[in-house]
């Protein structure tokens, strides 16, 4: 609150020390305190006044239950009700905080929090509370101990706090910024400038912050970048509070008079969806407080100074009806404040007091509240002073527990010695790493360790130490890091080595063996590789997302669409999902839901990965629905219409995914509410915590059902009763999905310690069982495939295989007739009639086809991969042969795996996040074929973005119809582009440069020429490719892009979004043209194409011996073409042409190919001048180039 303007005589009170460290009376005490206060001769009662006896409450009318003084005389200047226990703080102008319990107010606690400055706001968090002073900020235990202590400038002047998230805080004051504080890290984050100084009220919506001055400006921020979106200027002396409530903001002030600041009864009110004041609303009290009571209509608040309280709706009349007095011991009300629950409302008064306001006669504080601890009685009996002063004292006095055990002071010093600390082992890395000049060694630091601090390891922790290091997993051993002994060397995060050729000698082959593509790991938000691993081997949603095609720049179906693409074309090379993440950053949706990872964020580890990957598979799904349900046959892409997939109805998505529920609300009136929903996934409800510690068996079936069943005891408006009541909710299945998606929901320790406890039940069953079986010689094949074993290998598990698993590989649901569902696991030897039979009744068996992963690893941070069961078209399209096989993806390492390993838990360092259970013969059920939906009409022309671009500008003449490329025709291409993000990188002790991550590259510009017929070497595509993602580099030198190039505002370029100019080139790549350039792998990495390799005529290989140097286009022009290109920047229309004219010069010498001898010899020629000439082409005296050719002036002709 602001306190200028308030009574003048509010000056007069000092602020006071507590009165246990300054026992005398203030020296305004009002003495009407004093009619029911002992006062003791040496100091003042710390006891509260005696709580006034119950008075009768009327239901839904405010009446005062309670007062209590919290500190005699001294003024209290800030309550709070705690958000998550029924308590009520109260801070005093002498530093001192008081906590009352419960609608009685009994003392909770009560401590010093600052020695001289008053207490200016109050917050309460889950481990404490929060107590801002001027200059001061202490997180304290609702005891009173001290969490941490931050101290601001000592010119700061602070007032306000508001708390952003569980772990972020913002503090305002009178001076010209707002500091942002980190309360995990006690560290300051950042420091946003105030345009207008004084910010003394913060509050906050969905859309915005909302800023309070004492200049009597309210200011609405972004709330990202908190820059100023909106100013209200709502009072022209100053600003006594406001808040806000749906679109509604009301404020109350003080207006500049002739005399000084008046308090304004005018409430100023604005609309927040129109930016606009509304009528303002005229009180009968004068204004000092002000909130939003929304029970069953937003009515406000209004609170004087005086202590008179009025109530009236802010579009609406205030009534003077509906004033009552609050009745303050001392002169003036100072702090007010409103409970959770909006049933109790505190006033705390200039003499201490406090004033408790309800509704009802029980009332509660919050919703929900906590169970508050209380401190343990004292249970020793009360002793005798002891006078310390006294030598003649018997110490007998002092009771001590009686024992005949040996204590720790008679321990004999022979029996001791010192023993010096070990040093720790040197890591692995630093020995591996090291070079040796002399007898020193150098090494780079490897920075596991903080600088100068070496951590102190007990003995059972050095021995646990030690003996992991002893035992190597595989044989390079030194490599291996010994804390890493958990983590299967398989699971751990892969990471790229980069050389100075980039990715070009890096073996992938190493890391895959099988001609499935795995997915690169370094682009930003690539956490979620796995999950697009998992949807791409669902055979349905492959083909659905491949026939899907739309006019958005940037869907998300379209893109993923593209992928799926690459993935199918891929032999075994990794893809990269730079297009998909680039659309999945401009999804608001995405940011939103804290989907996107910043680069720190991503490298340091600090996002929990299996929440996020939880709340991504929520998203994508929904967005994917969403985009299907939104399609529409587009004229420029006329064969998106052509999906089979398309229908009617809901989409095909929600078809596969979706699960229709009965929604039912039961109140304990009787009156029943049903609504119909459906959702896409499903999330696991595990069974309280106290029932387990029995090691009570529960299948996952059980667990499965009570999940999806869901029944749970909430607060809900009931329309008989009229008032929100306890409501049992319940939910019945109406509908069963095709593809059944759980999120475990494993994110604490208690979620961990039940699939644990559950394994280790299930592992003594199975061994047990396994006894028996092999006791009695007698087995049958459902015995072997319960227990793990491939189907048809009669042999029999071994005991490693049984470990860690409780999921089972199948489980059967049934639709009862009563709406209900049984939930049973299934084992391929139980009875099992025809399918379609048994659906008919309502009876399904559901396989397990994915499982996602978390892996926890403390010295990456931990990364996510996925088991996935790839079906028999699959291994059809890639191996020519028809069988199923599990395999395990992580990032670009694939790698087949057992069936049990797809299922095994070792909750210390693999942990379940998302499974997918899929119906059988579910491919049966849909049509997948896939056709093209990218036609040739891609390629005719189109409008540019950009608004200055005049047909003078024109570079390229579009194809006509009777020039539809075909099958084998030359097409030069060369691509040009810009920088996002630099190259991140590190200087070695030996003065080499090792790259940690490349620089991230955007394509700027695309170029593709004709490379027959009579227009040869005449440009039909030369886009320039608009981009919202900031540049760092335009590489103008290199690229011949400016800036403003590709800014569709002041550009006067042919303009295109990367989606259209993307779907040019799918055409000509799928139509089967062969492509002409110089460096085209580069090229098609970049802009994120997969293009079969007899489809790439690469120059830069052309050109290439073996184990030699590649050559540049310059040098290759000018040696072989007699042309001198690139003077001063490059353009992509010259470089496409001239690798064109390479190829055709590459042909006449070596005869079509036929003569690899004689162009051998040719090859040495050009190696040994190049050596001579350096590499360097002469600098011309007049620069020739192809843009003067006659070619080029046709160009312009047409």
């Amino acid at each position: 609150m602001n306190f200028e303007g308030l009574d003048p005589g509010l000056a007069e009170y000092a602020p006071t020390m507590h009165s246990a460290l300054d026992p005398v009376l203030d020296a305004h005490l009002n003495p009407s305190l004093l009619q029911n206060v002992e006062l003791d001769p040496e100091g003042v009662a710390l006891e509260a006044l005696p709580v006034q006896e119950s008075v009768h409450i009327m239901e839904g009318v405010y009446s005062e239950l309670h007062s209590v003084v919290a500190e005699v005389g001294v003024p209290v200047s800030v309550s709070h009700f705690d958000l998550h226990e029924e308590m009520l703080w109260v801070g005093s102008h002498g530093g001192h905080a008081t906590s009352f319990f419960g609608p009685a107010l009994e003392r909770y606690s009560s401590f010093q929090v600052n020695g001289s400055d008053d207490i200016r706001q109050i917050q309460s968090l889950e481990n404490g509370i929060l107590f801002l002073t001027k200059n001061n900020l202490k997180y304290m235990a609702r005891g009173g101990l001290i969490i941490f202590d931050y101290l601001l400038d000592e010119n700061e002047d602070m007032h306000s706090l508001l708390l952003t998230d569980s772990s972020t805080l913002l503090i305002g004051g009178l001076q010209n910024h707002i500091l942002e504080l980190d309360l995990n890290t006690v560290q300051e984050t950042q420091k946003y400038a105030v345009e207008t100084p004084g910010v003394t009220i913060m509050r906050q919506t969905n859309r915005f912050f909302f800023c309070g001055h004492t200049s009597g400006k309210v200011s609405l921020r972004d709330l990202r970048t908190f820059k100023v979106e909106h100013e209200f200027d709502a009072f022209s002396g100053s600003l006594s509070d406001f808040d806000v409530h749906g679109n509604l903001l009301a404020a109350c002030g003080f207006s500049s008079r002739l005399t000084g600041l008046a308090c304004d009864r005018f409430l100023k009110v604005y609309d927040l969806r129109m930016m606009r004041a509304i009528t303002p609303l005229q009180v009968h009290v004068d204004p000092a407080f002000l909130r939003f009571i929304p029970t069953y209509t937003s009515r406000l608040a209004i609170i004087s100074q005086s202590g008179q309280c009025q109530f009236c709706e802010p579009t609406g009349l205030a009534n003077p009806a509906d004033i009552f007095h609050v009745n303050p011991v001392g002169p003036l009300l100072m702090t007010f404040d409103v409970s959770a629950s909006k049933q109790a409302l505190a006033f705390g008064d200039s003499e201490g007091c406090v004033h408790l306001w309800t509704d009802s006669p029980e009332p509660s504080f919050n919703p929900y509240s906590r169970e508050t601890e209380f401190a343990l009685p004292c249970l020793v009996d009360s002793l005798p002073p002891l006078d310390w002063s006294q030598d003649l004292l018997p110490l007998s006095l002092i009771p001590v527990p009686l024992t005949t055990d040996t204590l720790l002071s008679d321990w004999p010093a022979a029996n001791s010695a010192p023993a010096p600390r070990r040093a720790p082992p040197v890591d692995a890395e630093i020995l591996r790493t090291m070079k040796k000049v002399g007898f020193i060694g150098y090494a780079p630091n490897p920075r596991t360790r903080l600088r100068n601090q070496i951590p102190y390891r007990l003995k059972e922790s050095d021995s646990e130490f030690d003996s992991f290091s002893q035992v190597t997993e595989s044989p390079i051993g030194r490599e291996e890091e010994p804390h890493l002994h958990m983590v299967s060397k398989k699971y751990r995060k892969v990471t790229i080595k980069y050389s100075k050729l980039g990715l070009e000698d890096f073996d992938f082959k190493h890391y895959n063996k099988t001609l499935f593509a795995g997915l690169e790991p370094h682009i930003p938000n690539a956490y979620c590789n796995c999950m697009i691993q998992v949807l791409y081997f669902l055979e349905p949603v492959r083909c659905l997302i491949q026939n899907h095609l739309c006019q958005k720049e940037f869907c998300l179906a379209c893109e993923l669409g593209f992928l799926f693409h690459m993935l199918d074309l891929s032999r075994g090379d990794p893809c990269q999902g730079n297009n998909f993440l680039r659309a999945f950053r401009t999804i608001p949706e995405a940011s939103a839901l804290g989907l996107i990872l910043a680069d720190s964020d991503e490298a340091s580890g600090k996002g929990n990965l299996a929440r996020l990957i939880q709340r991504w598979n929520r998203f994508i799904l929904t967005q994917l629905h969403q985009d299907m349900q939104e399609l529409e046959v587009p004229q420029a892409y006329r064969g998106a219409g052509g999906s089979s997939f398309c229908s009617s109805g809901d989409s095909v998505i929600g078809q596969l995914f979706s699960c229709e529920m009965e929604n039912c609300s039961l109140c304990r009136c009787g009156s029943e509410t049903v609504r119909a929903s459906s959702t896409l996934l499903f999330t696991l409800s595990y069974p309280d915590g106290s029932n387990n510690k029995t090691g009570k068996n529960y299948d996952f079936a059980q667990v499965l059902k009570r999940s999806i069943c869901l029944e749970q005891n909430t607060q809900a408006w009931c329309d008989n009763c009229e008032k929100y009541q306890p409501t049992i909710q319940t939910r019945n299945i109406r509908h069963l999905p095709d593809i059944l998606v759980i999120n475990c929901e494993v994110n604490s320790s208690k979620e961990a310690d039940f699939w644990r406890m559950q394994a280790e039940v299930a592992f003594k069953m199975a061994v047990k069982k396994r006894g028996e079986i092999s006791k009695n010689k007698e087995f049958a094949l459902a015995d072997w495939k319960e227990l793990g074993s491939p189907e048809g290998v009669l042999v029999c598990p071994s005991i490693e295989e049984l470990k860690n698993i409780w999921l089972p590989f199948s489980i059967r649901m049934k639709m009862t007739k009563n709406k209900g569902l049984d939930v049973c696991n299934w084992t391929d030897g139980d009875e099992w009639g025809p399918a379609r039979a048994e659906e008919e009744h309502g009876v399904y068996v559901y396989d397990l086809m994915a499982t996602v992963v978390h892996i926890l690893d403390s010295r990456t941070g931990g990364s996510l991969v996925a088991h996935i069961k790839v079906g028999e078209t699959y291994h059809q399209r890639k191996e020519g042969v028809t069988h199923q096989q599990w395999y395990l993806f992580n990032d670009f390492l694939i790698e087949p795996i057992d069936k049990h390993e797809a299922v095994q838990f070792d909750m210390n360092w693999k942990v379940p996040a998302i499974l997918y259970y899929i119906k059988r013969n579910l491919n049966s059920r849909y049509n997948l074929n896939i056709k093209n939906p990218i036609e040739a009409s891609v390629l005719l022309a189109e409008a540019s973005l950009a608004r200055k671009q005049r047909k003078t500008h024109t570079t390229f003449i579009p194809l006509m119809l009777n020039e539809m490329p075909q099958v084998g025709d030359l097409v030069g291409l060369d691509a040009e582009f810009v920088t996002l993000n630099e190259e991140e990188a590190e200087l070695r002790s030996d003065g080499t440069k090792s790259t940690i991550k490349p620089s991230q590259m955007s394509v700027a510009r695309i170029t593709c020429v004709r490379g027959q017929g009579p227009n040869e070497g005449i440009p039909f595509i030369d886009d320039y490719i608009s981009t919202q993602e900031q540049v760092v580099d335009y590489l103008t030198q290199y690229s011949g892009i400016k800036p403003g190039d590709l800014d569709a505002k002041i550009s006067s370029k042919h303009l295109t979004t990367l989606k259209s100019t993307y779907l040019k080139l799918r055409f000509l790549i799928d139509i089967g043209v062969k492509f002409v350039g110089h460096g085209l792998q580069k090229d098609f990495r970049v802009i994120n194409l997969m293009v079969p390799k007899d489809q790439v005529l690469d120059t830069v290989y052309l050109f290439h011996m073996p184990r030699k140097r590649m050559i540049s286009l310059r040098f290759l022009a000018w040696y072989f073409l007699d042309l001198k290109i690139q003077g001063e920047t490059h353009d992509s229309i010259e470089d496409a042409r001239t690798a064109l004219q390479l190829y055709r010069k590459y042909l006449e010498l070596s005869k079509n190919g036929t003569e690899p001898e004689s162009f051998h010899k040719v090859l040495k020629g050009l190696y040994e001048k190049g050596r001579k000439m350096d590499w360097k082409v002469p600098e011309p005296e007049g620069q020739t180039s192809p843009k003067n050719a006659a070619v080029f002036s046709s160009v312009l002709a047409l």
